[in-house]
């Protein structure tokens, strides 16, 4: 990997998630339309964006070999076919938190993802705890329950994009395919899902006399805006270290953190500060074990 590659990984990756972190600016011009419905249009014009990539890149015979093969194969089906469900929960989600004011919420759950990744591949995985991860997870759990306490609700919004997308990447593991045609099939699978649905209800099919509204284009061009930084990140995360990408990824969610209070002016209170200081401790610990473990192997290569 030459230094060319490298800044460009970190390029594309860094602005992957900078528009993943304005990413609620877009939603919340559409806040007008139910959350479900916003989905929907996301799925449907999500599937026709990445035809219309996998067409002008010349990889259709691929995509079609790709389709074959899952399809051949009954455990890469039903992880590819959970991946599209749960991804979708977590749009849901995402897009209901964000029209419904709780951007700050939402920032949470994607700080608190990691963690939620490595506790995942720690149960189903089994793969082993060092002690700083142990801390970090008691000390990120301490942030949430003071929340919870604080405020006497549960964080369900925060606890249900990091556990759903944490599900994703999972899942996404055992499948082990392209970002390119990753997405193209898990929208294609649940897109009849979201043709029914949008015909079930009654106003919201595009129509040839609402198709040009400010409206009917935002939802139209929300295939792009989920499309286009997945591309970015698939092309950046390949060229540069995964501990880069650790710490790049933070973020959108501080992006998210800073429209929630100064755009959107949502409630920043002591108890929100507290949570978020102990997440920020948690998320630095993990870092550092993370940033342990590759010296140690390079310390034990040099003395053997």
């Amino acid at each position: 990997m030459n230094q060319t590659d490298k800044k460009l990984g970190i390029i594309y990756t860094a602005f992957a998630y900078l528009l993943w972190g304005f990413l609620p600016i877009y939603w919340k011009l559409v806040d007008n339309v139910p959350a479900g419905v916003i989905l929907a249009h996301r799925i449907v014009w999500s599937f026709v964006f990445m035809i219309a990539v996998i067409l002008s890149v010349r990889k259709w015979p691929g995509f079609i070999q790709e389709c074959k093969a899952i399809f051949k194969n009954k455990k890469k089906l039903f992880g590819i076919t959970t991946a599209s469900i749960v991804i979708s929960i977590n749009w849901l989600t995402y897009i209901w938190a964000v029209n419904n004011g709780h951007v700050i919420q939402a920032s949470l759950g994607y700080y608190i993802n990691p963690l939620i990744s490595i506790l995942l591949g720690i149960i189903i995985l089994k793969e082993r705890l060092t002690r700083r991860q142990l801390l970090s997870f008691l000390v990120a759990a301490i942030g949430v329950i003071n929340l919870a306490v604080s405020y006497g609700v549960f964080p369900w919004i925060s606890l249900l994009l990091a556990i759903s997308f944490g599900l994703y990447g999972l899942l996404k593991k055992t499948v082990d395919i392209g970002a390119m045609f990753g997405l193209a099939i898990e929208t294609m699978i649940v897109t009849p899902i979201a043709l029914i649905y949008l015909i079930a209800i009654p106003n919201h099919v595009l129509t040839m006399d609402s198709l040009f509204t400010s409206t009917s284009l935002l939802l139209i061009g929300a295939g792009v805006a989920t499309a286009v930084p997945l591309l970015l990140f698939a092309s950046g995360a390949k060229q540069i270290p995964l501990s880069m990408v650790g710490f790049l990824q933070y973020i959108a969610p501080t992006i998210m953190l800073l429209l929630g209070v100064f755009l959107y002016h949502e409630t920043f209170s002591r108890a929100h500060l507290v949570s978020f200081s102990l997440i920020w401790i948690a998320l630095i610990i993990y870092m550092s074990s993370a940033q342990r473990r590759p010296l140690k192997r390079v310390e034990k290569r040099m003395s053997s």
